[in-house]
């Protein structure tokens, strides 16, 4: 494990005891929490994002404000649903981001996951899918958003435009160059996994996958790690691709985090999401010596480069920071993880497309 980072669904509502948790609240929660952790020395703050619903929709905002307050910390998505998104547009943004950065953003897309609403992404203007779950749309708005931050000429210049049209093709604006290596696929089961491998992008994996054979899901998620990895090399893809892997971890160091989750530790399970027999995995919950042992035991962890941690974004900033801190202390060092390491941060080249 190389980094390792937290993971936010960014849910806010009602807290219990008459306590709300407003999405301005959420908001500057979760800037405060970025610039914590980029002062611990953590290598990543991601957000998952999901619409219709009472969590973090528009990431890209939220994105600059942390990258502007923050000097080393990587900023990401872990996944932006790209059946709701206007590619073009996307590619303008995520390049705005990547520069305010420096280089930081860590862009997870993917076919998004189970939605709380019928085919919302309908009601956002995109229609014509022949697909019950949209997949279509995500994987053609995706091919035009890789198309668009690799630079390629999308519209017509007008050579009679007072604004110096010349002629020829153009592309968006701005441009980030690197970012094209900084791209990731949220991958759900081992066919998305290979297909990401051969498009030639980064693979994030995160608790469910939707296979289930009786597998353990480490190991499952290990397979689908391997088939990513192969597909790429295959396709004649040079560099070395990142893969992170999510996990729901608590190190329990006081009375407080025992009462939280000194219950909460459990194995796989099997579910339905989207029609689907999916595995779940197991959440984490110990004391640190406990916990590093269980952890190295994790198959995919060993596999992964990247470790997102999932945190329970309500209980506040200095709740979670604390939680990160004794990760970073007591757990992270024994899975690899060197605050002061030297990180491999040369992107993966790879073929034009």
């Amino acid at each position: 494990m190389e980094r390792f980072g937290t993971l936010s669904f960014g849910h806010y509502g009602p807290l219990g005891g008459g306590r709300v948790l407003t999405a301005r609240d959420m908001l500057h929660q979760a800037i405060d929490l970025g610039v914590g952790m980029d002062e611990l020395g953590v290598d990543g703050i991601y957000f998952r994002v999901h619409h219709f619903a009472r969590q973090q929709a528009s990431p890209m905002p939220l994105l600059a404000a942390i990258a502007a307050r923050t000097s080393r910390i990587e900023v990401g998505t872990g996944v932006i649903d790209m059946r709701y998104e206007n590619p073009l547009y996307l590619a303008e943004e995520a390049a705005a981001v990547d520069l305010i950065s420096d280089g930081r953003l860590a862009l997870g897309v993917s076919r998004g996951s189970p939605e709380s609403v019928i085919r919302g992404y309908e009601t956002f203007g995109y229609t014509g899918s022949q697909d019950p779950r949209g997949a279509d749309i995500a994987r053609a708005h995706f091919d035009t958003f890789l198309q668009a931050i690799q630079g390629k000429g999308l519209a017509e210049r007008d050579p009679s435009s007072p604004f110096g049209g010349g002629t020829g093709m153009q592309g968006i604006e701005p441009h980030s160059p690197g970012l094209r290596s900084r791209v990731w696929w949220g991958a759900g089961n081992r066919d998305s996994a290979e297909w990401a491998g051969r498009m030639g992008v980064n693979l994030m994996s995160s608790t469910l996958l939707t296979e289930a054979d009786g597998t353990p899901f480490d190991v499952l998620q290990a397979q689908q790690i391997e088939a990513f990895r192969a597909a790429w090399r295959e396709s004649g893809h040079r560099g070395t691709p990142r893969v992170s892997v999510s996990r729901s971890i608590f190190p329990i160091t006081t009375a407080e985090d025992a009462m939280y989750f000194g219950r909460t530790g459990e194995g796989d399970q099997i579910g339905v999401i989207d029609g689907i027999r999916s595995t779940f995995g197991k959440t984490y919950a110990a004391e640190p010596d406990a916990l590093v042992q269980q952890l190295l035991a994790d198959e995919a962890i060993r596999s992964a480069d990247t470790l997102m941690l999932t945190i329970p974004s309500q209980l506040g900033v200095e709740f979670n920071l604390r939680v990160v801190e004794s990760f970073a202390k007591y757990v992270a060092p024994a899975l690899g993880w060197n605050p002061d390491g030297e990180r491999d941060d040369t992107p993966a080249r790879v073929t034009a497309r």
